[in-house]
Formats: C-alpha cells, sequence, structure tokens
C-alpha cells in the first residue's frame, strides 16, 4: 500500500475518533516537519514548540481534511505558516535565510562531483563551496529559498511544492530555477565556470 494510502486511511480513522491513528501519523512526520519548521525558527526549543502547535492545529483542521493533496504535503503547509506566524507574533521577520549545516548543503545533486577524492585540497574546497552555498541561499528572498529548500532538501515534488506553498506549478518551476540560477552564479568564480555552465 503507497504511504499516500496508508496516511489517508490513519486520517479517516482520526475524523472517526481514533487519537491513536493521530499519534501515529505525529510519529510519522514529526522529525521531518521539525526539521523543516528549524528552517524558519532558529531556536532549537521554539522551533520544538512551534512544530507541537502545527500538529495540534492540523489536529483540529483534519475533519475538514478532504484528501485533495497528500496528508504531509497540507502538513508542511501548516508548519510554514504556523512557523511564519510565530516569528511574526514575537515581532520577527521570517528569515529570508537558512542555516544549512555542511551535510545539507552537500546534498545539492551536483555539488556531491567535488567530494570524489578526500584531499586536502577537495576538502577545502568542498567547505568553500557549502559556505558559498549557504551564503546564497541567504541572501534569496523567502519563497525562492522555500521553494528550493522544499524541493533539495526535503524531496518534494513539484505537484507537492506547489500545493504547499499554494502557487501554480509554474511559478515553483520559474522559483526553482530561479533560486538555482543564483546559487551557480555565486559558485561560478569558485569553480571557475562560465555563464553558461551552472557548475
Amino acid at each position: 500500500m503507497a504511504d499516500r494510502e496508508v496516511d489517508q486511511q490513519l486520517v479517516e480513522r482520526v475524523q472517526r475518533g481514533d487519537k491513536q491513528a493521530f499519534d501515529l501519523l505525529v510519529s510519522k512526520y514529526q522529525r521531518k516537519l521539525g526539521r523543516l519548521i528549524s528552517r524558519f525558527v532558529r531556536d532549537p526549543a521554539e522551533a520544538e514548540d512551534v512544530t507541537q502547535d502545527a500538529f495540534i492545529k492540523a489536529y483540529r483542521a483534519l475533519p475538514g481534511f478532504r484528501g485533495e493533496s497528500a496528508f504531509y504535503t497540507w502538513l508542511y503547509r501548516i508548519g510554514i505558516n504556523t512557523a511564519k506566524n510565530h516569528l511574526l507574533a514575537n515581532k520577527r521577520r521570517p528569515p529570508t535565510s537558512t542555516p544549512f549545516d555542511a551535510e545539507e548543503a552537500e546534498s545539492f545533486e551536483d555539488i556531491g562531483l567535488l567530494h570524489e577524492v578526500n584531499t586536502p585540497e577537495n576538502e577545502l574546497m568542498s567547505k568553500q563551496v557549502v559556505n558559498v552555498v549557504q551564503t546564497s541561499l541567504q541572501q534569496l528572498p523567502e519563497d525562492l529559498r522555500s521553494a528550493l529548500t522544499l524541493r533539495e532538501i526535503e524531496g518534494l515534488s513539484y505537484e507537492e511544492i506547489a500545493s504547499v506553498m499554494n502557487c501554480p506549478i509554474g511559478t515553483v518551476r520559474s522559483r526553482i530555477f530561479r533560486a538555482r540560477e543564483a546559487v551557480a552564479e555565486n559558485l561560478r568564480p569558485l569553480l571557475e565556470t562560465s555563464k553558461g555552465n551552472r557548475w
């Protein structure tokens, strides 16, 4: 049975009053949702609280969930909105940057090519690339950063991202393209590539 079908069955059980079914959904998605929220709310304790708030909001909203999107897509949207609302309530602007660690930044598919040989030069180059990627992401507008994060870090499809971000799929494609181009532009001097090549 597909993941989405399992989730839908659990949702239907929750809608019939089975609280244990919701506990299973929380167990399944708590780590993923927490990781997503921590990209907006940097304090770990606050991020944990916001994650709990997002699950509470999801639980309260579940009676109205009709399964038009995957449960986790719907949950991610609630998580992002809860994080943004938390920051606004505390008079902090939602970040235009995301604190990626080296391991996450290296998950960008093309950057993996830089780690084929563990020489000191390659390790230094890897650290420089990670720093450039992190800085580039910090400079992106929030909509581009969110789209790229959901695609490259969370592994969502374009359709899922469109649902999470509540925008057309063409907009998602455009945002991801522009975000990748911005990162590539900042990597060009380091990797000594020409304008026609991404890296």
